[in-house]
């Protein structure tokens, strides 16, 4: 061996040495078990607004059951839930969750529907060192341009929807588009994300119009889409917006006028409010769907026992958020932050909700989504029957790598 040779083998293995013991020092300088004798989860999301059947109350109970499940303790101590409606507004949400993590000592807060409060609290959370999981929102800009260490997105997101519903109607003769938008974060990322899958696909976005959170009255806009001519009006809403807009394009005869409504975000719990008459023919993408196979039954009939309705993927995000959470505290033997994030990002999940699922660096939870069709009422053959299967959307085709998210955190 030349003198060169022994040199590089000496560095080599220093560096070798060096990477060994920052390893080891990072896995003995989180302290071990749970930092105050307790492991609390808070549920922060709409309960009384235009998202309430969306996620809900049906998202707390769905973390109270992945706690009981889990045994309700986690290394050796009691997990507890608590929650609270932040009314879709950022700064309610913001002022929960610092008295959360200040006084309260919350130390995960998950659900975290509508995208500009998700964006706020998991601000706030990178600030704290605290560790979020968003299920209800959408926006792909969590896990892209603004992702930080300690952020999760588990449910869905914009560009999944965009290359499930978005996809299937282009590929099927919807090549232009026009787009009632809902003026905020959400709105915004979904016709974005959409808009690009269109026209990469061949198709033209002809036109949109904005309209605000909770509108009640959508003639205006609608007269407008009805007015472009497009084959396709994208709604790019949800929860009773969604609902709403679909009851009056009805009155205005928009669909047997020949054009097609994309409800791009729309759940089972807005099928079952607006009844299969109304929404049967829509194509939508979900993560879950109760009637999938065994397991998502087996978590279904308990679900609706307890709640009196079958979950939607929101809401069975939040059962595999929470249960994803209390294994990494466990592997991780600790309640520390930075210990969690990476156990989080570890561990495999593997559940009725995320089959076989991988977090990524950026945080985004990838999984297969379903591309389902409403049933007619004709077809439906018992309660709660409401969709047929079209496609399954592989998870590294619906959702964007870490690479190509944007994340600072993975360039």
């Amino acid at each position: 061996m030349t003198r060169l040779s022994r040199a590089l083998a000496r560095t080599t293995a220093l560096a070798a040495g060096l990477i060994v013991a920052v390893a080891a020092q990072a896995q003995t300088a989180a302290p071990k078990g749970a930092s105050d004798g307790v492991v609390k989860i808070g549920i922060l999301n709409d309960q009384s607004g235009v998202y309430a059947d969306f996620g809900g109350r049906g998202s707390v109970e769905a973390a109270k059951m992945a706690v009981e499940d889990f045994g309700g303790k986690v290394l050796d101590v009691p997990v507890q839930i608590v929650d609270a409606d932040h009314q879709n507004k950022p700064d309610i949400a913001s002022n929960v969750a610092r008295q959360w993590y200040d006084t309260d000592r919350v130390d995960a807060i998950m659900e975290l529907t509508t995208s500009s409060v998700a964006l706020a609290v998991q601000g706030l959370s990178k600030e704290k060192r605290k560790i979020t999981i968003v299920d209800g929102a959408a926006t792909s800009d969590l896990t892209g341009k603004q992702c930080t260490p300690y952020g999760f997105h588990w449910a869905y997101d914009t560009h999944a929807l965009a290359v499930g519903t978005g996809g299937s109607l282009v590929e099927t003769g919807g090549d232009t588009w026009f787009f009632l938008t809902a003026d905020y974060a959400f709105g915004s990322a979904l016709q974005a994300d959409v808009t690009q899958y269109v026209t990469q696909k061949g198709g033209k976005v002809v036109g949109a119009v904005r309209h605000p959170l909770s509108a009640q009255d959508f003639s205006s806009f609608l007269l407008q889409a009805q007015g472009s001519n497009a084959k396709i009006i994208g709604l790019a809403n949800a929860g009773l917006d969604t609902a709403n807009a679909i009851k009056q394009a009805a009155e205005f005869g928009i669909v047997q006028g020949g054009q097609r409504l994309a409800a791009l975000l729309f759940t089972l719990a807005e099928v079952h409010g607006l009844g299969l008459k109304a929404a049967q023919g829509i194509v939508l993408t979900e993560g879950y769907y109760w009637d999938l196979d065994d397991q998502a039954r087996a978590f279904a009939k308990r679900y609706m026992a307890r709640t009196g309705k079958m979950p939607n993927m929101i809401q069975a995000g939040t059962y595999s958020s929470v249960t994803h959470y209390l294994k990494a505290v466990k592997a991780a033997g600790t309640d520390d932050t930075d210990a969690v994030a990476a156990k989080m990002r570890e561990l495999k999940v593997d559940d009725f909700f995320g089959r076989g699922g991988t977090v990524q660096a950026n945080g985004r939870m990838v999984h297969d989504m379903y591309l389902f069709q409403v049933k007619s009422p004709a077809e439906s053959k018992a309660p709660w029957d409401y969709y047929k299967l079209l496609a399954t959307i592989p998870g590294d085709k619906a959702f964007l790598s870490a690479k190509a998210s944007g994340c600072p955190l993975t360039q």
